[in-house]
């Protein structure tokens, strides 16, 4: 074998070649199938908010062939900006799916990157599925690479980047050239241009602005564009990720695990892992609901708290509790959903839902005095039982004191929507159904459901994509 032969690169495209060839494992297809109407369900429901319709306006100021659509919209536009518009929308509401420990959301890029490609190049629902399940692989894969395990964090969080939108750029165009009919070769190179484009600061998560809820979409715009520039003969290099100025020098300063990447790839999947949220909010969040949801059935009552301390992972503290003062002032939905306190809120209150739900972040809602008090007595605390979990999960110790001098201890250590604590396919779509409501006739919502379900059979990603209109406008009215 050559040294180019040897390279990571090398070994990914071998992989996701050999995929494009051979059935998926069920479980791995049933695992994509939930993925994609997890993620048409978020991003019909995001439809409504001023960066979608800033999103959609970009896209309608660019012109180019009509190749694929953007949910909701009648008119194909070129494909990398369907994938823009569609993977801004899918990672907005903060509900899309999240792999442990490496703490990336992977399929609000690869999944509207997949179906965009898909929708060009006219691909079948068992192509698309291959290609969802190899991009996903890729990014999450990637991701773990960069995970230190003894310092139990994110090396690219560490250093101030999105791993989301970096990794995700990568698997984005690994799915997308496969869909575009691209050789192991090419796949290769769609690679390696690629990782020129992966890009993504999480700065927002700290101090605000809406630039995040870009980062997917961008991901899945420079995935399909670095897949249909290698099959217009642009080409990336063999060591494009391991090399002295590759991808892991250039992000890690050479810092990673090349075994994650390797060991057990096409045998072992990633996949069918994947945690998926069953609350519309950061995933940190997610067990400090459960935890006050459990207070509040014990029989602790809003009015009854004193105080609550909310004890979470070391490294959680600075995204859900820092700066304190902004924490238990949410003045947005989306520093709402980045609240440890405002979560203790929904929980102790009763979220609607499947516990939480995208009404429970209304605008109108965080100025409520019953909310704005309990916040004010809300602090947030490293824990050390759940610092020695993490990032496996996110766990969440409540300890809360109340008027009558009495102390309550309640634990969520394990994350709902996880192989631990799986969502039922029911709740998926229960899901779907509630980001769909007000958006997406009842009738059309069916008839998506029905069409994701037959992917791999009758069902086509073209036809797919054209069911998913929305009737009622940008609007829940």
């Amino acid at each position: 074998m050559t040294a180019v032969e040897t390279t990571l690169s090398h070994a990914l495209a071998a992989f996701a070649a050999r995929t494009a060839r051979r059935p998926l494992p069920p479980e791995v297809a049933d695992s994509v199938r939930d993925r994609v109407l997890d993620v048409l369900g978020l991003c019909v429901g995001a439809l409504p908010l001023d960066t979608s319709a800033a999103a959609l306006a970009y896209v309608r100021e660019q012109a180019g062939a009509g190749q694929a659509h953007v949910v909701g919209q009648p008119d194909r536009v070129p494909a990398a900006l369907a994938a823009l518009a569609n993977g801004v929308l899918a990672h907005s509401l903060d509900y899309d799916d999240t792999h442990l420990p490496s703490v990336l959301h992977p399929s609000a890029s690869v999944v509207p990157a997949a179906l965009a490609a898909a929708e060009a190049a006219g691909s079948d629902g068992t192509a698309l599925l291959a290609a969802i399940a190899t991009g996903l692989e890729v990014c999450v894969r990637l991701g773990m690479a960069g995970y230190d395990s003894d310092a139990k964090t994110s090396l690219f969080f560490e250093h101030g980047q999105h791993a989301t939108s970096i990794c995700g750029a990568v698997g984005s165009a690994v799915a997308a050239a496969m869909l575009l009919g691209l050789d192991e070769a090419g796949i290769g190179h769609a690679l390696g241009i690629s990782v020129s484009m992966a890009s993504g600061v999480i700065e927002a998560n700290r101090t605000g602005g809406t630039v995040k809820r870009l980062h997917c979409g961008w991901a899945a715009h420079a995935g399909v564009s670095a897949a249909q520039l290698a099959a217009h003969g642009f080409t990336g290099p063999p060591a494009a990720l391991e090399g002295r100025f590759g991808f892991f020098q250039a992000h890690l300063h050479g810092r990673f695990d090349p075994a994650a990447i390797t060991d057990g790839l096409g045998e072992r999947w990633e996949v069918p892992g994947i945690f998926f949220k069953p609350y519309p909010a950061n995933h940190f969040t997610h067990t400090i609901v459960d935890a006050a949801a459990d207070l509040r059935a014990q029989g602790v009552t809003p009015e009854a708290v004193a105080s609550l301390r909310v004890g979470v992972p070391a490294s959680v503290v600075r995204t859900v509790g820092e700066p304190i003062e902004r924490k238990r002032l949410p003045t947005t939905s989306y520093e709402a959903q980045f609240s440890g306190p405002y979560a203790a809120v929904v929980g102790l209150l009763g979220g609607g839902g499947l516990g939480a739900a995208l009404s429970d972040y209304a605008p109108d809602l965080l100025t409520e005095p019953g909310r704005t008090a309990l916040m004010a007595k809300t602090t947030v605390v490293a824990d050390d039982e759940c610092t020695e979990i993490f990032p496996h999960q996110f766990p969440c110790v409540l300890r809360a004191r109340t008027v009558d001098g009495r102390e309550w201890t309640t634990k969520a250590l394990v994350n709902r929507g996880g192989p631990d604590n799986p969502l039922t396919r029911e709740e998926l779509r229960t899901k779907f159904r509630e980001n769909v409501t007000g958006l997406l006739a009842p009738r059309a919502a069916e008839a998506v459901e029905a069409a994701v379900a037959g992917l791999g059979g009758a069902a086509t990603p073209g036809e797919l994509m054209a069911l998913v209109r929305t009737d009622r406008g940008n609007s829940r009215g």
